[in-house]
């Protein structure tokens, strides 16, 4: 502390938040760009592992974010050899991407039951929503609003509410002078958003933004300090969720029946963030019971689908189990020194789950391996 804080009142003395240098301006293009160098194009060809042993695909929970279809598919390729069967869709966040005939999408939505945001996994044949217009609107909507509140992650911090900074200083042990730094680069990067607006690509509108830009800050200032305002802007953000108003998403029932009206299909993935949804009874496909990031519960979600099945009535579906590997693209673009490591290792179909000798032994029982599923699901998409 005592060495970061000197240095924090000498720099605060340098940095004119008004005042944009090449410096900020170039960083700002950087954190921004979607076009990869042919060095980041042979990293998303090449896959860490593979699997040539593994026949069966099934990746219905992922996000292209910014990198072409084209050179993921070469990596799933590489990774699977010897693939035979697969069912492989995209579920970009609000908008809807294609691969290999199917369409796929992770809509955020709003539980009025239970005053909670949620997301639902959509999938279709691609010709079922080749012009689909009130979907793609209600997804155009959801984009907007989602994209809006980078807005109030910045107005947090160059508009604020001093309640909620203070609570977001006083939980991460934020002083004036850090709360200072963060709030001129951040006032910096408000302007650059405003003037920059029509170059700055839409999927670069988010809240991760603000926390790539401070990362290039580290050339600069050096990891203490950049690690400590990384800490302060994440509890900003967490302040800025909690108050973020749900009523302008639209309601989880409204977007399941648009889905069904276009004969798609529905998954709820990684459940246990908003446990209630277990309690809804929507008329959903299946259930997301294993995430790289949600694995603690898979044992017991997977009892939840065998309860919940032995109740149907003979003229209602069962419930399939999913797994889902949620993986980013875009972070396996970034440089190695650079990457989220938890997020960098996930790989489009690849969920170690399946392979878990006590959970395939439940799965085995209740005839939901993933061949079946990818059968079962695939006939139901197909109508």
């Amino acid at each position: 502390m005592e060495l970061i804080k000197p240095q924090i009142q000498e720099q605060l003395d340098h940095i004119d938040p008004h005042t944009l240098t090449e410096t900020d301006i170039a960083r700002y293009f950087e954190v921004i760009n979607t076009h990869l160098t042919p060095e980041q194009e042979e990293r998303i060809r090449t896959p860490a592992k593979v699997f040539p042993r593994q026949h069966s695909v099934l990746a219905v929970h992922w996000h292209p974010e910014f990198v072409p279809m084209p050179l993921i598919r070469e990596r799933i390729d590489r990774t699977f050899p010897n693939k035979r069967e697969a069912l492989i869709i995209p579920t970009q966040h609000n908008v809807i991407l294609e691969y290999d005939g199917y369409a796929g999408v992770e809509v955020d939505c709003y539980s009025r039951g239970f005053n909670q945001k949620v997301q639902l996994l959509l999938h279709f044949t691609s010709e079922r929503v080749a012009e689909a217009p009130v979907l793609k609107a209600m997804l155009a909507h959801t984009f907007r609003y989602r994209s809006s509140q980078l807005f109030d992650f910045i107005y947090a911090l160059t508009k604020p509410n001093e309640e909620r900074l203070h609570k977001a200083a006083k939980a991460t042990g934020a002083d004036e002078d850090l709360v200072r730094f963060v709030q001129a680069y951040v006032r910096k990067i408000q302007r650059m958003l405003e003037e920059y607006y029509e170059q700055t690509p839409e999927e670069s509108i988010k809240n991760k933004l603000l926390r790539n830009y401070f990362e290039l800050l580290r050339e600069d200032f050096g990891d203490p300090l950049i690690d400590r305002a990384q800490t302060f802007l994440k509890a900003v953000k967490k302040e800025v969720k909690a108050h973020f108003s749900l009523r302008y998403f639209y309601r989880t029932s409204e977007i399941i029946e648009e889905a069904r009206a276009l004969g798609g299909g529905v998954v709820i993935p990684h459940p246990e963030q908003f446990w209630p949804i277990l309690l809804a009874e929507y008329d959903v496909d299946g259930y997301e019971v294993w995430n790289p990031q949600s694995r603690r519960y898979t044992d017991f979600l997977i009892s939840v689908v065998n309860r919940k099945n032995t109740t149907l009535s003979a003229s209602q579906r069962p419930l399939l189990i999913f797994m889902g590997d949620d993986t980013h693209m875009g972070e396996k673009v970034k440089d190695p020194g650079d990457r989220k490591e938890e997020k960098a290792a996930r790989e489009i179909g690849v969920q170690s789950a399946w392979e878990d000798l006590m959970i395939s032994k439940t799965l085995v029982k209740a005839c939901a391996g993933k061949d079946n599923v990818i059968q079962a699901y695939r006939d139901r998409l197909a109508g």
